[in-house]
């Protein structure tokens, strides 16, 4: 099993930055991708950004794209998401979730497990 375990979310301004934090535990060995997600109230989760195995390759939703970056260091076994130029539509829950394979993947599909969330509010 792997558990996930987000942090780093809490109340911002709006034009303010972030950085969250996933550690990853268990049988986090082998090279897969990871990604995030985010959920609104009344919303349905979607996707924010991917990161391959190695870092080298991201890709973005197009609504958060030049303000976050997503990065990972793999000896430490933790996944960030740097959140910069914070909007009130950035507000939700943010999840990462560790993919199947070793690709960026935009679908939740490709993802097998998933942490608890952590709450990014934004004030306008």
């Amino acid at each position: 099993q792997v558990r996930l375990v987000e942090s780093g979310g809490r109340l911002v301004q709006a034009g303010g930055s972030l950085r969250l934090s996933c550690e990853a535990s268990g049988r986090t060995s082998g090279g897969y991708g990871m990604g995030w997600f985010r959920q609104a109230p009344g919303k349905e989760r979607e996707f924010v950004a991917a990161i391959n195995w190695s870092g080298e390759i991201t890709y973005y939703t197009d609504s958060v794209k030049g303000r976050f970056t997503i990065s990972r260091n793999n000896a430490q076994n933790t996944l960030y998401l740097q959140m910069n130029s914070l909007r009130p539509e950035d507000a939700a829950v943010y999840y990462c979730a560790r993919a199947v394979l070793t690709g960026v993947y935009s679908s939740s599909r490709n993802y097998n497990y998933w942490g608890q969330g952590t709450q990014v509010t934004v004030s306008s």
